[in-house]
């Protein structure tokens, strides 16, 4: 650990903790601020954060980050693979709610080392791999290989109390818990199946921000591994409210998927008493997971909160087996601290754009031909004014937000509902701005349930047919008042980020866009904060766009699917091939611009408007 860099640190955290929680500029800021190009280490996506309830200027964010990935001409130049054994969980750290952010550097297994010479001047002897460091400098969560594993991202954290020699309490400080999935370190087996859901912890956000990789405990497998389970899609929470009777509890929802179609896929939570060393798992939803089922083909994108009373929330997606992409919103409950749940009940019909549409365009896609998968739009994004880190102000109301297709191709809209603790589910409202096609929302309530938000990316542009014509992604975040019945005032908008052409994202194999899954935001009695998906910096590379293009008419002409990239394929070893005659990758590093791939995390923070 640097001291210079812990004293900057502290004194920033000292200094923070002094001003008022609603001393926020408002903005658009760069939270992923570590990465560099080029491809892949410049690759951030599926953000998430929290908000310390006890010390609300204090906040923490995440994303899958491929910064110490190896470039794509460590190799052959026309590749740019997921380095193995390399984590992707970024983390980032905000100690003035959210106008400034910090990424730390720890020790781990890194290939930042594996930069290569374009023109293949390295190939061979090392044609398709790269030596990285064992103890390389890494911007992801520490810990991960020395306990052999492997960090591989879909980030999710929370907040909580921290527990002493007499229980949970804030006077303990605060921990937090960051969720990921996680697979063997190559040569490692510390679980069985192909991909775990762990849990990072911490007591002191400080030290961790000013690269004290000690400041992180060992990771935790929360998930009940078999030899045949893919466990994915989590999500995390702790109860974070004194007067709940399960204060402390810490939940973490997720999928298992055991096997391929047609198999058991049920939604799993598991609970932790004990701060997070050890948890266990009860299956809350149908297994069953085939199209001829009423169950459809299966349930994910699962979101946990508490409220003021201790009850856990679990809301997921169940896919439709009927009309194409038509699915349910639904709910399971836990009233004794997560001993025991609730039958699943539907609550909203909602549509899925990537079902929906497949049929018609080929693949779950929204802006173009070759463009970011929108598997997870409707996952439900949820919040509870639960009056942490008291309670004592809660009303315990309930917000939700998806996106939904059921308007078609280019009509896609952002779909919003609340419900009061004693009242019924409003009538789901679309609240996007008229031109925006929602690709992905979050919402956030402010704990004493005055003030609602929404964040969301959009395409500004239509379904474009080509990859040669630019297309446009945006970030909105907005706001509305709270009324004394639950119901919500008017929205307003708080801000538009300036747009990007997600053309210049990328899967690893540069098949396609890579844009992931989530948005995310969080509230206090003062302020709100959200991150996004962001392209704005990244540079649109005409050679790629050409290798997509043939790609896509060659799969067109033969029905081959070529260029699919999957986590799943990936964890269970299963290697991409094509066809000889198809279509070939070109040389990133010297046919595209050196920022082509960037895709950011931005975030900003956002006052409450007057009254």
């Amino acid at each position: 650990m640097r001291k210079g860099a812990l004293g900057a640190v502290v004194a920033l955290f000292i200094g923070v903790m002094g001003l008022p929680a609603g001393a926020t500029h408002g903005g658009d800021v760069l939270v992923s601020n570590g990465s560099v190009d080029p491809f892949a280490g410049n690759k951030q996506n599926e953000p998430g954060m929290a908000v310390d309830a006890n010390h609300p200027n204090v906040m923490v964010a995440g994303s899958n980050d491929e910064i110490d990935l190896e470039d794509c001409n460590a190799g052959a130049d026309n590749t740019c693979p997921f380095t193995d054994g390399v984590g992707v969980s970024g983390v980032y750290f905000s100690f003035d709610s959210g106008d400034n952010w910090t990424q730390p550097t720890y020790t781990g297994y890194s290939a930042r080392n594996c930069v290569g010479a374009p023109g293949g001047s390295d190939d061979p002897p090392s044609a398709d791999s790269c030596d990285p460091m064992e103890n390389g400098p890494i911007g992801t969560l520490p810990k991960y290989d020395e306990n052999g594993l492997v960090a591989d991202g879909d980030p999710a954290m929370a907040f909580g109390p921290r527990p002493g020699p007499n229980g949970f309490s804030w006077a303990n400080g605060s921990r937090l818990y960051y969720a990921t999935l996680a697979s063997n370190f190559p040569g490692r087996q510390e679980f069985k199946g192909f991909e775990a859901i762990a849990v990072s912890r911490t007591d002191n956000v400080v030290a961790a921000a000013a690269n004290d990789e000690d400041a992180w405990k060992k990771p935790v497998i929360v998930s009940k591994q078999n030899s045949a389970l893919f466990s994915d899609k989590e999500q995390i929470w702790a109860d974070n409210v004194e007067i709940s009777p399960h204060f402390g509890n810490a939940y973490v929802c997720f999928a298992a998927f055991r096997g391929g179609p047609g198999t058991s896929q049920p939604l799993i939570v598991a609970t932790s008493r004990d701060g997070g060393s050890s948890w266990a798992s009860r299956q809350v939803s149908p297994a069953t997971n085939n199209t001829s089922s009423k169950n459809g083909f299966g349930r994910s994108g699962c979101t946990v909160r508490t409220d003021s009373d201790g009850v856990v929330y679990v809301f997921y997606y169940q896919f439709g087996s009927g009309l194409p992409g038509t699915g349910a919103q639904m709910l399971v409950r836990s009233f004794d601290g997560g001993d025991h749940w609730s039958r699943p009940q539907r609550l909203f019909t909602a549509v899925d754009t990537c079902n929906a549409f497949e049929p018609s365009i080929g693949r779950c896609v929204m802006d173009g031909v070759a463009g970011a998968r929108s598997d997870l739009s409707p996952a439900p994004s949820v919040d509870i004014a639960n009056g942490a880190p008291t309670g004592a102000d809660a009303t315990d109301e309930i917000v939700l937000t998806w996106v939904d297709g059921r308007d078609g191709l280019n009509r896609e809209h952002v779909m919003y509902t609340q419900k009061p603790k004693n009242g019924p589910w409003a009538r789901p409202q679309e609240v996007e701005t008229p031109g925006d096609r929602g690709f992905y929302s979050a919402p956030a309530i402010s704990p004493d349930g005055t003030d609602a938000w929404l964040v969301y990316n959009a395409f500004t542009t239509p379904y474009q047919p080509t990859t040669s014509t630019p297309r446009s992604l945006i970030a909105v975040m907005k706001h509305a008042d709270v009324n004394a019945d639950g119901s919500l005032g008017p929205w307003t908008t708080m801000h538009r980020s300036p747009p990007g052409d997600p053309r210049s994202s990328s899967q690893n194999n540069l098949a396609a866009e890579f844009l992931g899954d989530y948005v995310y935001a969080v509230a206090t009695r003062s302020y709100a904060a959200a991150v996004w998906n962001d392209s704005r910096r990244g540079g649109v590379c005409e050679a790629v766009n050409q290798y997509r293009q043939d790609l896509h008419e060659y799969s067109e002409q033969t029905g081959i699917a070529v260029g699919r990239e999957s986590k799943k394929d990936r964890a269970m070893g299963i290697e991409p091939t094509a066809p000889e005659d198809a279509p070939t990758a070109p040389a990133v590093q010297q046919e595209c611009p050196p920022n082509f791939g960037n895709s950011d995390i931005y975030g900003g923070s956002y006052a409450e408007p007057a009254p």
